[in-house]
């Protein structure tokens, strides 16, 4: 029951800080809320990433004891205020260093409670990334993907795809060629980095609409491959259309950046007729031009030579 002196604003504020008290012990994610250079307060898996614990916590501890030395510190306190400043959050991967001494990279993921004050409390999370960065440095690792988007690259798809063209096997094979709609218009009004942010991002989101055998690649600059084995036609534009729906749906939320794009999407089952990985692809790039001439964000199929079919789009 409320008491005459409260207000209705000031009578959810200990409901509401509660709530946070517990997402911060059982979120799975390590949170910190940073402000002056002190840990206002951290999650439990933030204290755990760091070897801290109930008898040795990081609330009130300066953000320094994470880094690895006086320089790295300074070094990071600029390039997040630099970061804030331009309307924008700071993710990168930095060395962090436990309570124990050990050392680890982990993904940090900055911004500020409040854009029109940058440099006041912030938000930081911070994610293991060591096993991921070991991978990435591996030589056959940056020959099959692209470091951008961390998806396939062209030449991983068309090795793949060189498995299943011309194979006598009878399972069919299909293939999608998704092109963002318009894309170069967000690069021009939003800058490079946001743009770059926006490809990763619908790169990860378009894995989560396929199963664990198919395989996406970047093809090129905003372009998408999709390699579909075991799937005939009528699954591929199953696929296909959920693909586009979602791109459609998806937004960019970098900063005080935010956009949507729409896309156009070219589907081909692998026949007798296409005897080549080039051919194949060159197929299921006409289906995708065909829905980008029709006003894109749409879905088009390649059924024969110079024939398309068109899915509601």
């Amino acid at each position: 029951m409320h008491t005459e002196s409260e207000s209705p604003d000031q009578a959810p504020t200990a409901e509401t800080g509660a709530r946070m008290r517990a997402m911060l012990v059982r979120s799975p994610t390590a949170i910190g809320f940073v402000k002056d250079g002190v840990f206002e307060v951290v999650s439990e898996q933030f204290n755990h990433l760091f070897a801290y614990d109930e008898d040795a916590d990081l609330t009130a501890q300066s953000a320094r004891k994470i880094l690895v030395s006086e320089l790295a510190y300074t070094a990071l306190h600029e390039r997040v205020l630099n970061a804030f400043h331009a309307g924008r959050p700071l993710d990168e991967e930095v060395e962090y260093v436990r309570r124990d001494g050990s050392r680890f990279w982990g993904r940090l993921q900055a911004s500020p409670l409040h854009w029109d004050a940058p440099t006041g409390e912030a938000m930081w999370i911070i994610e293991d990334v060591t096993a991921a960065r070991q991978l990435r440095l591996q030589p056959t690792w940056t020959a099959k993907h692209d470091t951008l988007t961390e998806l396939a690259n062209r030449r991983e798809f068309e090795r793949r795809l060189g498995e299943h063209v011309g194979s006598r096997r009878h399972e069919p094979v299909s293939v999608l060629w998704v092109d963002v709609d318009h894309f170069s218009t967000v690069a021009d009004n939003m800058g490079s980095e946001v743009a770059q942010h926006f490809l990763y991002g619908l790169g990860q989101m378009l894995v989560t609409k396929v199963r664990a055998s198919d395989l996406v690649a970047r093809m090129e600059d905003d372009r998408f491959a999709v390699l579909l084995p075991d799937c005939d036609q009528h699954y591929a534009q199953i696929v296909a259309e959920k693909m586009r729906s979602s791109i459609a749906a998806y937004r960019l939320r970098w900063g005080l950046h935010r956009t949507r794009v729409k896309a156009s999407v070219g589907v081909v089952q692998i026949q007798q007729t296409l005897e080549t990985v080039d051919s194949v692809l060159a197929a299921a790039d006409l289906a995708c031009a065909e829905a980008k001439a029709a006003g894109g964000d749409s879905v088009r199929v390649f059924v024969s030579a110079g024939g398309y079919e068109e899915l509601a789009g």
